[in-house]
């Protein structure tokens, strides 16, 4: 890329005229403060102290010297792969809406076909692709059935735990099999509960499924299927839409729920409070033990005090104990 075309790449980034400008000038004049950058661009203090400011925020420039006025440019890899991811979802957003503009025109004119209705989507890496770029465009909230096999292979769900943090809401219900995974449940079902996530489990799911601020469904095919025909239905608003929120909404209801209440007693340890989130899930003490990382012997241990502590004498009562006293 030539020296001269930085600016010009910059602003295609989303970085300010005046940033992209004041960055060039100090790559061209190396280390300097902002007074002195202001002046070789002809700029009054002020700009020159705001155009600097967001850089050092974007991670492109680094204020050093004994009182962090001696500015120099940032190695750029990690700044500028953080402005990619950026600029890619708003282009995913734009993308989004404009197919919603065009389809609610098209409903209002009557132009309306199943193919607008129903997609499918064919190929691993196509389908990994389309899975995360809607999660990473949602806006509001996302409800799923989660349960294995897995076309994003089962890790980390960090863009969950981002939309966690910036206020998405989230309500998971897993199938028993996805609770009994010990790698994924480290993985990905408890930290993403820890962020927030709403999770309820149930023996089995009616359906692989995901909805987007319930204007967007991907139903993945059954197991067996998908080892024959791996795809993906996106389903855009229509009755089946509707029908497949009705379902989740059923099946939320009759879930067991995963996360503890603010009623839970404070002194259960954080293992304790870990038992209780998976006790309802209907696994063996043999799979929480292995979740949790400790032995049978120290699962009993933590039992009898959860025992003792509810006044009961088996999990069941445990359980009564635990609904009436709403800790879940």
């Amino acid at each position: 890329m030539d020296d001269r075309n930085v600016a010009a790449y910059l602003r295609e980034l989303g970085v300010g005229p005046c940033e992209a400008e004041a960055l060039q000038a100090l790559l061209r004049s190396g280390r300097c403060s902002a007074g002195e950058l202001g002046a070789e661009l002809g700029w009054d203090p002020e700009r020159a102290e705001e155009s600097v400011g967001r850089l050092i925020e974007l991670g492109l420039v680094v204020a050093g010297g004994p009182d962090h006025t001696t500015l120099a440019p940032a190695e750029p890899s990690l700044a500028l792969d953080r402005l990619v991811h950026l600029r890619s979802a708003e282009v995913q957003r734009a993308r989004l809406a404009a197919l919603h503009a065009y389809r609610d025109y098209r409903r209002c004119t009557g132009a309306q076909t199943t193919d607008d209705l129903v997609e499918v989507v064919t190929g691993p890496q196509q389908i990994v692709d389309c899975i995360w770029q809607f999660e990473k465009s949602v806006e509001s909230e996302v409800v799923r059935f989660d349960s294995p096999p897995y076309h994003t292979d089962g890790g980390p769900n960090d863009v969950e735990v981002h939309n966690l943090g910036r206020g998405v809401e989230y309500r998971v219900v897993y199938s028993n099999s996805a609770v009994r995974n010990s790698a994924y449940y480290a993985a990905n079902i408890q930290p993403c509960i820890a962020a927030g996530e709403k999770a309820r489990v149930l023996a089995a799911v009616p359906v692989k499924l995901t909805v987007f601020d319930r204007r967007l469904a991907i139903v993945s095919m059954s197991s067996v299927e998908a080892e024959s025909n791996e795809c993906l239905l996106l389903v855009r608003p229509s009755s089946l839409l509707t029908a497949l929120l009705g379902l989740f909404e059923t099946s939320w209801r009759a879930g067991y729920p995963m996360h503890l209440s603010a009623q839970v007693p404070r002194a259960l340890s954080p293992v304790q409070r870990r038992i209780l989130e998976l006790l309802g899930t209907g696994i063996t003490d043999d799979t929480i033990a292995q979740l949790l990382g400790i032995s049978r012997r120290t699962l009993s241990r933590h039992l009898e005090r959860l025992y003792l502590l509810a006044g009961a004498a088996n999990r069941f009562q445990l359980a009564l104990h635990a609904a009436r006293k709403e800790w879940v």
